[in-house]
């Protein structure tokens, strides 16, 4: 039996680690085939980060990680591009700073891929390490998750150091629309959808995918098929436990966790609340309980 991936949102981790895995490469190819500008909401705890993290190994072409999912076949495995990768969730901005731990994020990709960067400001030695990883390695995937969290951690009592940091992301991430010619693809995610004028306002050509478009609907959390499907050796003994038919533990599961969507069509359970119901047999609010 295949191990409940709680908690996991390192995507080689889980492959590796015999967790299950929901196939959602179908979706993943349609999106990263031809490359582009997206931006992604979605709420905590909805698989964000392992999402950023299966494109990043798809990228950077870890094709033995792929096993046996729809993409393995079809994905060109011989085409590989450098992956910048801003896991913001992982940054120790709240005690160097923001412009600090951005710099030193530049600072350490560079030095993996052997480039020295001459620039002093945070924008300019962006800027300069994807025109430089581009001409060493070619077009650049930048993957951004949680883009918002610096905001968000300190919005209530710290408002002053939110607008600071909003300020320094949006001088950031206006470094992305003057190097389009270095870069192939540029996805973002967060929790929130800050308004264009904001953060994002020189980037007029980010596809914000998150409401009402029918091919990411599904992308993130588990659809019903996906439910039976995937979760099938869990069903039989937590419905032993429950002690009820394994028809009304569906129907308990649908009516505590089934209620989102994101283009009226498709309806999703929230990953977590899902995991954690099979892991504890008991239908409780989780997602609720990891409120901050």
């Amino acid at each position: 039996m295949q191990k409940l991936p709680i908690g996991i949102q390192d995507f080689e981790k889980l492959r590796e680690g015999n967790f299950i895995y929901v196939d959602k490469t179908k979706i993943i190819y349609e999106l990263c085939a031809h490359g582009g500008y997206y931006f992604l909401s979605r709420p905590r705890r909805f698989g964000k980060s392992l999402l950023i993290s299966t494109m990043k190994e798809l990228f950077s072409g870890n094709k033995k990680l792929f096993k046996d999912l729809w993409i393995e076949g079809k994905w060109d495995w011989n085409k590989t591009y450098p992956v910048f990768h801003i896991p913001f969730a992982s940054l120790d901005y709240k005690v160097n700073g923001l412009d600090v731990e951005l710099q030193k994020r530049c600072q350490d990709i560079a030095h993996t891929h052997g480039i020295q960067l001459k620039s002093d400001s945070l924008k300019n030695q962006f800027q300069e390490l994807l025109k430089k990883l581009s001409q060493k390695k070619g077009p650049v995937v930048l993957l951004i998750d949680e883009y918002d969290k610096p905001i968000i951690d300190f919005i209530g009592d710290e408002i002053k150091q939110a607008k600071q940091n909003q300020q320094i992301l949006k001088n950031f991430y206006s470094a992305i629309k003057d190097s389009d010619s270095y870069l192939h693809m540029v996805f973002i995610t967060g929790v929130s959808k800050f308004s264009r004028v904001s953060i994002f306002s020189d980037l007029n050509n980010l596809e914000d995918l998150t409401i009402g478009d029918y091919l990411t609907a599904g992308m993130m959390g588990y659809t019903q098929k996906e439910l039976e499907h995937y979760f099938q050796e869990y069903i039989p003994p937590t419905a032993k436990t429950l002690q009820i038919s394994e028809e009304k533990l569906l129907e308990g599961v649908k009516a505590w966790y089934n209620g989102y969507s994101w283009d009226g069509k498709c309806f999703v359970y929230n990953p977590f609340s899902i995991l954690n119901f099979f892991k504890k047999r008991a239908f409780f609010d989780f997602w609720f309980q990891t409120a901050t």
